[in-house]
């Protein structure tokens, strides 16, 4: 295909001289002139692994060039991908400027194209294809409007748009490219998706053709992820020394772990932790770390974060404006009647407190069988626990015009209402949650 690559930064320079390895007949396209005319000598911009040798291979063979002009760069192209910068404002807030103003450059060419005669030269309509990193919605909201204003045609139809995140790293990114973890095609439509998966053949790696939000967010989530795990990694090495434990051995068997650790477990949205070992854990080693006077700030907040997703659920509740309330699942975790410091324990005693009538089923507690610490904690907790618990499923759906769903158990599933009784908050991501979504008295925490 006929590729225009704008802005030739890290991202466009290595998507450009890569995708002309790969056969495409490559334009890049960047304001500082500087940049171009190191293109068109075949030397790299930037300083990268590889890039240099692949850059003066592609422009000697004729399939990459550069240029400053927009315009042209566009109309003699079938795809555009756009590598423009998104920086941070002073306020932390996502920079557009660049992105819009490509985005009506690309516009205004395709409305000069259409106004000569429509399509590229074997009539097929033109792809926008954005990497640059930008916020969820970015894309529908602020760039679409934009490309449709300046062409006075419509995306999906005239013109195809699709968001496709790089995930490349400085250092190694000609190796990123050509051995991506995954590729992500934000497709606003199927055939804008399918010139996106073509632009890079058969490279290996996994593909997944989402919506365009979630292409967006999918950078976002990589690169907090990333993040997390250095601060973590740091804040854990730091508090390891401090103690006269050698951080990295204790790293070592960490990474080990494949099943718990380095694993999608404990990876999927729902609701609080809770139980007998997480929170206490983590209290032990905040304050092990402040005694010794090293600063944790991540893990000095993973607790106060906890805390606040489980108000997210009271919130929900206080939104319904319903007063009579069920819950239906009480212990920590699912198939044991351990009541420490479960979070439903905890939802409960803040709808109690904000004078909801609260009534609460789950199979496996029973006053009776509860014994010891965790007969203590829910007495301690939960005073009237007595006269909240019921026994069915049925005795909470006849009392509440609001229901908590906390279980997965298959009695409450089987047992659930469609579209008409009380207005379920669901905490765990229903099996149905997908279907549920369209019913107007279902609400998910995390859908």
């Amino acid at each position: 295909m006929r590729v225009s690559v704008l802005g030739l930064g890290y991202v466009g320079c290595v998507s450009a001289a890569c995708l002309a390895s790969l056969g495409h007949e490559v334009i890049g396209v960047d304001v500082n002139q500087a940049k171009v005319d190191l293109v068109n000598a075949g030397r790299a911009p930037v300083v990268e692994e590889r890039i240099g040798e692949l850059t003066a291979e592609v422009v000697r063979s004729g399939a990459l060039r550069a240029t400053a002009d927009v315009r042209a760069a566009v109309l003699d192209s079938e795809v555009t991908l756009v590598c423009v910068g998104t920086p941070s404002e002073a306020n932390g807030s996502l920079c557009t400027t660049y992105l819009e103003r490509v985005t009506e450059q690309i516009g205004a060419a395709l409305a000069e194209r259409d106004a000569d005669g429509g399509g590229t030269a074997d009539g097929a309509r033109h792809t926008v294809v954005y990497r640059s990193t930008m916020l969820p919605g970015t894309c529908i909201d602020l760039l679409i409007p934009i490309l449709e204003k300046y062409t006075g045609g419509s995306a999906g139809v005239d013109f195809g748009v699709a968001v496709n995140p790089e995930f490349l790293r400085e250092g190694s990114s000609v190796q990123d490219f050509f051995d991506p973890p995954k590729t992500v095609i934000g497709e606003l439509d199927p055939a804008s998706g399918d010139v996106v998966a073509a632009l890079y053949g058969d490279l290996p790696g996994e593909v997944f053709r989402v919506a365009l939000p979630t292409a967006e967010a999918i950078k976002y989530a990589d690169n907090a992820f990333h993040g997390l795990k250095i601060g973590f990694a740091n804040e854990l090495g730091a508090v390891c020394q401090a103690l006269g434990v050698d951080p990295h051995q204790v790293m070592d068997v960490f990474l080990a772990d494949r099943k718990l650790n380095i694993s999608p477990a404990y990876l999927r949205p729902g609701f609080a932790f809770g139980g007998s070992c997480l929170p206490k854990d983590l209290r032990s080693l905040v304050h092990a770390a402040r005694r010794a006077d090293v600063s944790v700030p991540i893990l000095s907040h993973v607790l106060p974060s906890n805390s606040d997703h489980l108000q997210r659920a009271v919130e929900l509740v206080e939104r319904t404006g319903k007063r009579r309330a069920g819950l239906f699942g009480l212990s920590f975790k699912p198939g044991t009647d351990d009541l420490r410091e479960s979070p439903l324990v905890e939802l409960a005693e803040r709808l109690i407190g904000k004078g909801y009538e609260l009534k609460i089923h789950d199979a496996n507690v029973s006053l009776s069988r509860l014994l010891g610490a965790n007969r203590a904690y829910i007495e301690t907790r939960l005073p009237h626990i007595a006269q909240l618990l019921v026994d069915s499923v049925d005795d909470v759906l006849a009392h509440a015009e609001v229901c908590l769903v906390g279980t997965k158990d298959p009695a409450v599933l089987a047992a659930l209402p469609h579209g008409e009784g009380p207005v379920l908050i669901d905490l765990v991501r229903l099996p149905d949650a997908q279907a549920r979504r369209a019913e107007p008295g279902y609400v998910g925490l995390v859908w």
